[in-house]
């Protein structure tokens, strides 16, 4: 095959992959093309002006779109303020992008008032905030109506950083997602960060054995210490991927597959034989045209996620401040 037909090909898959991602669970791209033909770029713009203040929001936006879809689905029920909202759940503590979110939505509030649902502008958000750090960009299917209900009970359903393998599956399966789906949006670690009240369990009394957790890599093992100390600050910051938290790549495979993962959950997907598989061709070397990769993998596997459960058409509403229902 000439060079000529490759650039053909390639082309053609990649307008392929494109065109899978526009319709999910019944959302679809250029949703508010006459309603609010500027919201995509309201957003993208909000979004980039906290990102070059502050680089670490992207992580943050990202999480908190994973958040909101984890629980009653993608309809923005993670943003609504009081006591026992899913907000205040434990499980959501350290959350961080609400202030970016309220802006967008006060700016297209003044610019086509009562037509930009706060659950679409996190899944905006979400997708400029993976393009920024370098990562893909993807059509966003649109039209998520914003939920009724919040409850901090229903954050159970969260993955938690100590879940073995079988109970992210189980979570996961829960909201309609695959191993596959699991892994790959798994990878988002790779611009995230943690703190070492996560992290600090494993280096030094590990199940009670007096020892570390066997599954750190002896020579990673000394750094995690070094930022962890025993008797130090459980809210110090630990990079999930070694080789550069700030940049959206697959250097992040690489250290699961080497026993260089901060979090256990992250780690242990290394000791399964079904997410192992997806690790490994994700960390290999080998980039065949059409294999598996994790940049073309990403934008389909977050396609999936911003569908669950999502309210369309008449159900919920479309709130008028992200933090309150109407």
């Amino acid at each position: 095959m000439v060079a000529s037909e490759i650039a053909a090909v390639f082309f053609l898959f990649n307008a392929l992959l494109r065109g899978s991602l526009v319709q999910s669970q019944g959302l679809q791209r250029g949703f508010y093309d006459s309603s609010c033909p500027d919201a995509e770029d309201i957003v993208r713009s909000t979004v980039e002006k906290y990102y070059n203040n502050d680089a670490t929001i992207a992580p943050g936006l990202l999480r908190l779109h994973f958040h909101d879809c984890f629980v009653q689905g993608c309809d923005a029920s993670v943003l609504i303020s009081g006591a026992s909202s899913e907000r205040s759940a434990p499980q959501n503590f350290g959350l961080r992008g609400f202030e970016v979110i309220d802006d967008a939505k006060s700016q297209l509030e003044s610019t086509c008032p009562g037509a930009v649902s706060c659950a679409d502008i996190l899944a905006l958000a979400a997708r400029d905030s993976v393009d920024l750090t370098g990562g893909p960009s993807w059509p966003v299917p649109l039209g998520r109506r914003d939920g009724r209900i919040s409850s901090a009970a229903d954050a159970k359903a969260l993955p938690s950083p100590a879940d073995p393998v079988s109970v992210q599956r189980q979570k996961f399966a829960d909201q309609g997602l695959s191993d596959h789906d699991l892994v790959t949006l798994v990878g988002a670690h790779t611009i995230g960060q943690t703190d070492c009240a996560f992290v600090r369990y494993r280096l030094y009394n590990f199940t009670a054995t007096g020892n570390a957790d066997p599954s750190i890599s002896p020579a990673f093992l000394p750094q995690l210490r070094a930022l962890c100390p025993p008797n130090g600050d459980p809210a110090r910051r630990v990079a999930l991927d070694r080789d550069g938290a700030g940049a959206f790549d697959a250097a992040f495979f690489k250290n699961v597959r080497d026993g260089n993962a901060a979090l256990e959950s992250d780690q242990r997907l290394w000791g399964d034989d079904a997410t192992q598989g997806v690790v490994q061709k994700y960390a290999g070397n080998i980039r065949g045209l059409f294999g598996l990769r994790f940049t073309y993998e990403f934008p389909k596997a977050m396609v999936s996620l911003g569908g669950v459960a999502v309210k369309t058409g008449r159900q919920g509403e479309i709130r008028r401040k992200c933090s309150r229902f109407n």
